[in-house]
């Protein structure tokens, strides 16, 4: 039968290959992907539970693949790869490594010389890389854990509320979470911070 996802504003579109690589063949709607997806994730963020992670090991490709990997392994099998297929945002796939490491080398540089206040320096990251949108499906959910992974390992401040609500279903709060990344896309990075806090 096979996998049927209905998208929603500001999802990316998996590709026939990609949806090839669903390691468990009796997922076939979204919600079903979904709840399977989560139960990956919740087990990604105990990994990181206790973690001592500095910024020369958080800001780094290994760990943005492996988090990746930890998320979404159990469901994808490409899980932790950077995409190879061109999306309806994100930048062209052969790109994917080089801008990633210009992100990583830039946030080094932030944290070292404080250039933005935590909250900020946590989200300019979150939305570049969302930006670079480096795998298949996830990308989301990867970048606003990473997000709170910078906020709780370098700064040992608190995880963001992310509006205090599922944002892969479509509601009022992911509308207001996409508008706040688009505003974000135009270099207006304050909506995007206050949602975050919301």
């Amino acid at each position: 039968m096979g996998l049927t996802i209905a998208y929603i504003d500001g999802q990316t579109p998996l590709s026939d290959e990609e949806k090839e690589g669903l390691r468990i063949p009796s997922i076939t709607t979204r919600e079903e992907l979904d709840e399977f997806e989560q139960l990956n994730i919740e087990k990604a963020i105990q990994w990181t539970l206790g973690k001592k992670l500095k910024a020369e090991q958080l800001f780094t490709e290994k760990f943005i693949r492996d988090l990746h990997k930890r998320m979404y392994g159990e469901v994808w099998k490409w899980a932790g790869d950077f995409r190879k297929s061109e999306k309806n945002i994100g930048i062209k796939s052969y790109l994917i490594p080089t801008q990633l490491k210009q992100l990583l080398d830039d946030a080094l540089f932030w944290v070292q010389n404080n250039t933005y206040e935590p909250e900020e320096l946590a989200i300019q990251f979150k939305h570049r890389l969302v930006s670079i949108h480096c795998f298949a499906n996830g990308n989301g959910r990867h970048s606003r854990l990473i997000a709170d992974l910078i906020m709780e390992k370098l700064y040992n401040n608190k995880f963001f509320s992310w509006g205090s609500a599922n944002l892969v279903k479509a509601t009022e709060t992911r509308n207001n979470y996409i508008q706040a990344v688009r505003k974000a896309d135009n270099h207006d990075i304050q909506p995007l911070i206050a949602f975050a806090k919301s």
